[in-house]
């Protein structure tokens, strides 16, 4: 048995935890012997008469280092025996389980030895076919559990993360396979071989020229497929409630949308992926009680949009990652490094919006956008790097009203951006577009178990989400300017959409969900992956580029990689 990243290290060290259907299926196994009952009488109390049927025990030894909750305790001629349930069938092997099924029962059973308890073997049952394998405590199998038990707890204080399982066919069953990535680390581990010009472009170094900088191809597998192992899209559904006044509540399972008290709305708590308030909107308790239970964050947004709170569960329990997070964050040099491939991608990627979607275009704004991305790659301090962006975000903006369609009306006039307020309806758009893309953000880093304030490229400020902010580099021109160039050009927004106070202009209740409805099309719709060659949604593909940034960070892999469509 292979010491895997999968229970050993994501599980017991990282805290990580995820559920599938054969999670949740075995769970369902074990209902009955999940509720503790039954007797469980100590063992100068048991003799050969004794009759023990007792579920959820909980036995430790300090000395061994471990610790077991038992589904089944039985009895048998004054020994007690464990039983552990198991979801699936008995295998067709010479032993009769698996050898970490028989590791599992094998360590019970020496837990209950050292509490005091005779046991000589115990029980493997699969409820599938409902065959019980006995598994004797043969002193080869004890001293293979001591010497993985001794490993996994090294492993613990060892502070070296084991490689993923290599083209495993156990990865597509695993419920922690969305968090370990195996393919994908493995594939920029260098397990897979990619073309050296390609890595060393994306990785920030030097180019030889700015157009070569702006035309070389990402890394792509030409070995082994890189296998799509997570659903290409969360059909969880999020969920956005700005009517001011309205409140949440929970009727069982399900969260009702309520105004005066009336459900207006509804929607199953199983199906939802967060929640978003605008304004004043309430929650319950219960509601509130309900989701945070469920992992589901509720975002607290003002009633233009700003994000001003999250409401999640207790802090991510992956300590570890923190801790390099605040470590790399001191080094400068990695810093650069990490900055330097945001703003890489994003120019990268508003190079290729405008190349795609601009009408009588310069082709000189491609050329300086080329030379812009060529002098990231040899920029040596942050404060050049900000210049740098600064002025492909000028150039890149000079040219936004080329992507729109011929003919829109006054109202969608674009001469530049600005912000704080926004002065304009092209602007407003924008504004609420990264307003909605900095909050998904949030939700990723969060959920990975990052601190969202501190960041690589933005630097700390008090309130600021500098690393939601860095994350989101890449995506602000394939996410939120591409809706709003998409909401323009297709009519869906218009002049009546938007309310002017004095010099500053905001969307209207009506244009908000109008475009909140088209920035979650976009989230939804599926996209190749440039480095793994795979179909995800743009949603599920911010969770992959915070993975991976985590695992730069945890040193699993050399570099972080940005997201840019080919």
């Amino acid at each position: 048995m292979p010491l895997g990243r999968g229970v050993c290290q994501l599980e017991y060290v990282q805290r990580e935890w995820a559920e599938n259907v054969d999670v949740l299926e075995g769970r369902f196994v074990h209902r009955r012997v999940d509720r503790p009952g039954g007797p469980a009488p100590v063992p100068a109390e048991i003799t050969a008469e004794s009759k023990i049927h007792a579920r959820s025990v909980e036995v430790g030894c300090p000395e061994l280092g471990a610790v077991a909750v038992i589904d089944l305790l039985e009895s048998d001629d004054g020994q007690v025996v464990p039983v552990d349930y198991k979801r699936g069938a008995a295998p067709d092997l010479l032993e009769g389980a698996w050898e970490p099924e028989r590791i599992q029962v094998c360590l019970q059973g020496l837990l209950l030895r050292a509490n005091g308890y005779r046991s000589g073997y115990g029980i493997i049952y699969y409820a599938a076919d409902k065959t019980r394998v006995r598994v004797d405590f043969t002193p080869v199998l004890i001293a293979r559990t001591k010497q993985l038990l001794a490993a996994a707890r090294a492993l613990a204080v060892s502070g070296t993360i084991p490689p993923p399982l290599v083209n495993s066919n156990k990865c597509p069953r695993c419920s922690l396979v969305g968090i370990c990535l195996p393919d994908e680390i493995n594939f920029l581990r260098g397990d897979d071989k990619v073309d050296d010009r390609a890595s060393e472009a994306t990785a920030a170094t030097v180019l030889p020229s700015a157009a070569e900088a702006a035309e070389v191809a990402l890394p792509v597998p030409t070995g082994r497929e890189v296998r799509r192992l997570v659903p290409a899209r969360d059909d969880n559904k999020a969920v956005y409630v700005q009517g001011q006044g309205y409140a949440l509540g929970l009727n069982g399972t399900v969260l009702e949308i309520r105004d005066k008290g009336q459900a207006v709305d509804a929607v199953r708590l199983v199906e939802i992926s967060q929640v978003n308030l605008f304004g004043n909107v309430q929650i319950s308790a219960q509601a509130l009680r309900a989701l945070v239970n469920r992992e589901v964050p509720v975002l607290h947004l003002s009633y233009g949009g700003w994000l001003q709170a999250v409401t999640t569960a207790p802090p991510h329990k992956n300590i570890e990652l923190r801790q390099r997070q605040f470590q790399a964050a001191g080094n400068p040099e990695f810093c650069l490094r990490l900055a330097k491939a945001f703003v890489s991608g994003k120019i990268r990627n508003s190079r290729l919006l405008l190349r795609r979607n601009g009408r009588q275009l310069d082709p000189d704004v491609l050329s300086q956008l080329a030379a812009s991305r060529g002098a990231v790659e040899r920029c040596e301090e942050l404060s050049s790097l900000l210049g740098i962006e600064g002025n492909a975000a000028r150039e890149y903006f000079r040219h936004f009203p080329a992507m729109f369609k011929p003919g829109n009306e006054p109202p969608f006039d674009f001469t530049g951006r600005n912000r704080r307020p926004p002065k304009d309806p092209v602007n407003a758009l924008l504004s609420f577009a990264y307003s909605l893309l900095v909050k998904e953000m949030m939700v990723a880093v969060i959920g990975v178990g990052f601190d969202p304030h501190l960041g690589f490229y933005h630097q700390p400020r008090y309130g600021r989400p500098a690393l939601a902010l860095d994350l989101m580099e890449e995506f602000r021109p394939l996410v939120a300017d591409s809706v709003v160039i998409t909401v323009i050009n297709n009519g869906e927004i218009g002049p009546s959409d938007f309310i002017q106070r004095g010099e500053a202009v905001a969307l209207t209740p009506r244009g908000r969900k109008t475009f909140i409805e088209a920035f979650e099309r976009r989230l939804d719709q599926l996209v190749t992956h440039p480095v793994f060659n795979y179909q995800v949604s743009y949603r599920r593909i911010f969770e992959i580029q915070a993975r991976l940034l985590a695992r730069t960070l945890m040193g699993e892999i050399p570099r972080y990689i940005p997201f840019v469509t080919r």
